[in-house]
């Protein structure tokens, strides 16, 4: 007897309940839910032969972006392999995905997963792969491609429908075509409220047109339906969080800080306390309120503390300036030192993609960090100039990157250089739709250059 995944594409295994609980596994994995690990040892437990279920955990493992992790996808590969030989070709190719990654080919896992969706569009596992991975490469148009090629093949009736709208909503909030992305990003949530992917999608589009009591009111009003949300949710918070921030309610922000998107008592920050995700969210927070004077007490400290233990860790080049501001905040410069000799090191002996992206983008930018806490804000700028125009490569979205922008705008002020910050506020404004002379963290620049 042969059992189906989620949109009756074939599974290998004889239990019934293994692939029951595979699905559920996909289903909490789509839904950015907290149950995923469960769901899938429950798999394993019913099917330990079960080589999908495998190459799932090795897939787990690698979405952390923690290097101490990838030796567990390695070995979830490994026993994978063991298995695979009389699996279906579309699970074969999963496997494929799951070594490339973990070998650190990024361009051949997006483009096994590329052709995964040609032969078979409704694998939404691979799809959501894809999508994940193009982000934080920084390729928009990549997401929209795929999730345009198998538009035509869904209905409404797919299990994936949901999944697919949040992504395209997303994907083309991304590339600035915010009219078309709306309308996808609320008909998923019309499709399932509890939807996060949808939800922050549209905060986005919301952020970048500055309709910041809108976005409040859209979290708000879907928090209800987070019920076992995984950490996504702290990214929907931290986005509300910006929309307090635009209307200079600093209070609010650091509340929603200390009691939501960094609670350290949370039972899932205790469970990933140094996820990249909730450091990039704490760090660009705490980032963008001192740069305008706001105390924020003794925050950056625990922040600083996980730095020191992942100096050496690259997976996450965007994550890498997020470390740095912990450690510079701080004063922490000797750490600060290690943590660049170590990105050094990675650079030059990785040999991928993603070392290019530390060697080209991270590095500087996180020396840029440094500098400026040193008191060399000319230093910084100068080191920090070339990475300006494809630092998109890092991967973050507008509203992301936009704390290495402002990075860049406060050493070319406190150097005193104009042309840097008539470059940058150019940069911005040709990317947010909200001018930066209304904008909170380039307002006083903006009116100042003019």
């Amino acid at each position: 007897m042969t059992h189906s995944d989620l949109h009756d594409l074939r599974l290998t295994t004889a239990s019934a309940a293994a692939a029951e609980a595979f699905n559920t596994t996909v289903l909490g994995y789509l839904r950015y839910r907290t149950d995923v690990s469960a769901n899938l040892k429950a798999t394993l437990d019913a099917d330990p032969d079960f080589a999908l279920a495998h190459v799932m955990k090795g897939y787990l493992m690698m979405l952390s972006f923690k290097e101490a992790n990838v030796p567990m996808a390695v070995a979830a590969l490994k026993t994978a392999d063991g298995l695979i030989g009389g699996t279906t070709p579309r699970e074969q190719a999963h496997a494929a995905g799951l070594r490339a990654w973990t070998e650190g080919d990024l361009d051949r896992t997006l483009a096994i997963w590329e052709q995964i969706l040609d032969e078979y569009p409704h694998d939404i596992l691979a799809l959501r792969l894809h999508h994940f991975n193009a982000f934080w490469l920084g390729r928009p148009g990549a997401m929209a491609r795929e999730v345009e090629k198998a538009l035509p093949r869904y209905s409404r009736d797919l299990a994936g429908w949901g999944t697919l709208l949040a992504c395209r909503c997303f994907a083309h909030e991304e590339l600035g075509n915010y009219t078309l992305a709306e309308a996808a990003g609320r008909d998923a949530i019309d499709v399932d409220k509890g939807d996060l992917w949808a939800a922050h999608a549209v905060a986005h589009i919301l952020e970048m047109q500055g309709r910041c009591a809108e976005g409040i009111d859209w979290l708000a009003g879907l928090e209800p339906h987070w019920e076992g949300a995984n950490n996504l949710k702290h990214h929907l918070w931290w986005h509300r969080g910006l929309y307090h921030f635009e209307r200079g309610e600093f209070d609010a922000v650091l509340s929603l800080y200390d009691r939501h998107f960094r609670n350290l008592a949370s039972p899932i920050t205790e469970a990933q306390p140094d996820l990249y995700i909730d450091v990039q969210n704490a760090a660009s927070m705490l980032f963008r309120l001192e740069r305008l004077g706001v105390d924020v007490g003794s925050r950056w400290n625990e922040i600083a503390d996980k730095a020191e233990t992942r100096i050496g860790d690259c997976l996450s080049p965007f994550t890498l300036p997020h470390w740095m501001m912990a450690l510079a905040a701080t004063r922490r410069f000797e750490a600060g030192g290690r943590m660049l000799e170590a990105m050094r090191k990675y650079a030059t002996t990785a040999g991928t993609l993603n070392a290019r992206l530390v060697a080209d983008y991270a590095l500087p930018i996180s020396e840029a960090v440094l500098l400026r806490a040193k008191g060399e804000p000319a230093a910084a700028v100068r080191i920090m100039r070339p990475s300006i125009g494809g630092m998109y490569r890092l991967g973050g979205s507008h509203a992301q990157q936009d704390v290495l922008e402002q990075l860049f705008l406060d050493c070319a002020v406190a150097a005193g250089s104009n042309d840097d910050v008539a470059l940058i506020l150019a940069r911005v404004a040709g990317r947010h739709p909200v001018p930066p002379e209304r904008r909170m963290g380039y307002k006083h620049a903006a009116h100042t250059l003019s």
